[in-house]
C-alpha cells in the first residue's frame, strides 16, 4: 500500500524537535490508533461519549468533571467561554460579543504568551497585572491580582510556565476565590510528570487544559479540560451540536426538567472546535496507556536516546554538544553548538540542510538566539537516532 505522505508528495519528518504541533506532534501510541479505528466503525451519541470519557478524566485528575477537547488551545477558549457565559443561554448565543457581561480575565504580565489569544477569541478582555521591567527584580505580588479585580472580572488565568517573578498558583487561587472568581490553568505542555494531572486541581484550579497530542501520545487534535462541574456543563452546552428537540434531548432531565435551563441553547461559540468520536476514544486510550507506563523506565529510555545522540555527534567536526535539563528531573535534552568552520556554516544553514532530504530531520530552534540548537528525544524512535547523526555528518562534511 502506498504511503499516504508519498502519494501527496509530502516529506516525512524525523522529529528531534519535541512534540511541536507544527510537526504533527509525536507518533501516536498504538493503543490510541487502535481505539480510533474501533471508534470509526460505529456512530455514537457524542453527548454520552463525552459524559463517560469525562467521568474517567475526572477520576484521573481529581476534578469534579472532565471533557475532551480538540487541543489545549481549544480547551482555553472553551474555558473562557464557560467563565463568561456560565449557564446563561442568552450570553452563550451572544459570544464572542461579551459587552454588558463580566468579560475581563486577569493574567500576570510575566505569563503572557501567544496562546492566550484563545481566551480573547471567546470574547474575553485580558487585563495584565505586574510591573514592567525585570520580573525577577520586581516580582508580581498577590495583592496586584486582587487590586485588578472589578465587577466586570470573569476569571483569572494562570499559566504553567517558567516565568520568574510570577505569583504561585496557590496564591493566585487564594486571591481569586476570595472574590468567588474561577482560575483557569494553561497546562498544555505540563506532562510529564504525570503528577501534574492532579496537581493543579488539588491546588484549587477551577478549569485546567492539557494537550492530548504531546506526551500523552494521543491524537494530535485532542486535549483534556477538567474542573468544576458547572463550568464543564457550560463547555459542553457551548461546544456540542445543539440541534435537538427539547422533548427528546438526552439531557432534558438534567437541564430542563430540573429548571437549570429554560431550553436547549443554540450552536455555541465552541461549535467550530468539534471533537470526533475517534479523537475522544483515542485520547482516553492514550491516557490509560500513559498511566500504565513506568516513569522511571521512560526516563531511562529518553536518557539512552540522548546518550546515543551525544556519542555520535561529538565525533563530528565543528560541533559542541552538551546534555541540558529539559525542565523536569530526569527529562534531558541535547544542546548542539557550531564552532568555527572553514565553510562558514551557520545554525540556519544547518537547520535548513537537515530539512532538505526525505525524511527530513527537524530540530528545536528555540535556543537559536543563544547560539545553539536543541535535540529533544520524546518524538524520536530508537531506529531514527543513527539517521539523525548521519544527516548531521553529511552536512558537516559537505
Amino acid at each position: 500500500m502506498e504511503d499516504i505522505y508519498q502519494s501527496l508528495g509530502v516529506r516525512r519528518v524525523v522529529n528531534a524537535a519535541g512534540t511541536l504541533t507544527r510537526l504533527g506532534g509525536p507518533p501516536m501510541r498504538p493503543e490510541a490508533v487502535e481505539a480510533m479505528r474501533e471508534a470509526s466503525r460505529w456512530s455514537v451519541s457524542i453527548e454520552e461519549l463525552q459524559d463517560r470519557a469525562g467521568t474517567y478524566l475526572a477520576e484521573v485528575t481529581g476534578a469534579e468533571a472532565g471533557y475532551v477537547t480538540c487541543g489545549a488551545a481549544a480547551g482555553l477558549q472553551l474555558a473562557a467561554a464557560a467563565c463568561l457565559a456560565g449557564l446563561d443561554i442568552h450570553r452563550m448565543e451572544r459570544l464572542p460579543d461579551s459587552s454588558g457581561m463580566p468579560n475581563r480575565i486577569i493574567v500576570q504580565r510575566c505569563q503572557r504568551n501567544a496562546y492566550d489569544h484563545a481566551l480573547r477569541a471567546a470574547g474575553a478582555i485580558l487585563v495584565e497585572v505586574g510591573q514592567l521591567g525585570n520580573p525577577e527584580a520586581r516580582p508580581t505580588a498577590p495583592w496586584e491580582i486582587e487590586a485588578a479585580i472589578h465587577p466586570e472580572t470573569a476569571a483569572v488565568l494562570w499559566v504553567d510556565m517558567q516565568a520568574p517573578g510570577a505569583v504561585s498558583l496557590e496564591d493566585t487561587v487564594t486571591a481569586a476565590h476570595r472574590h468567588r472568581l474561577p482560575v483557569i490553568v494553561d497546562a498544555a505542555a505540563s506532562l510529564p510528570p504525570r503528577e501534574n494531572l492532579k496537581r493543579f486541581v488539588a491546588a484549587g484550579a477551577d478549569l485546567v487544559a492539557f494537550s492530548g497530542g504531546k506526551a500523552l501520545g494521543g491524537p494530535q487534535a485532542s486535549g483534556i479540560l477538567v474542573g468544576r462541574r458547572d463550568l464543564i456543563d457550560s463547555v459542553a452546552l457551548q461546544h456540542q451540536d445543539m440541534d435537538v428537540w427539547p422533548e427528546t434531548w438526552m439531557h432534558r432531565r438534567r437541564f430542563l426538567e430540573s429548571g437549570r435551563l429554560p431550553g436547549p441553547p443554540l450552536q455555541g461559540i465552541g461549535r467550530p472546535l468539534k471533537v470526533g468520536k475517534e479523537e475522544i476514544a483515542g485520547l482516553v486510550a492514550a491516557l490509560r496507556a500513559y498511566l500504565k507506563q513506568d516513569p522511571a523506565a521512560w526516563r531511562r529510555e529518553q536518557a539512552g536516546k540522548i546518550q546515543t545522540l551525544q556519542d555520535g555527534l561529538r565525533k563530528l567536526p565543528h560541533l559542541k554538544v552538551s546534555i541540558v535539563d529539559g525542565g523536569e528531573a530526569g527529562y534531558l535534552q541535547l544542546a548542539v553548538e557550531l564552532e568555527e568552520n572553514p565553510a562558514g556554516l551557520t545554525l540556519v544553514d544547518l537547520v535548513l540542510g537537515l530539512m532538505e532530504a526525505d525524511p527530513a530531520v527537524a530540530v528545536g530552534q528555540q535556543e537559536m538566539p543563544r547560539g545553539r540548537l536543541i535535540l529533544n528525544p520524546m518524538s524520536l524512535g530508537l531506529d531514527q537516532l543513527e539517521l539523525v547523526i548521519e544527516r548531521f555528518k553529511s552536512i558537516l562534511a559537505g
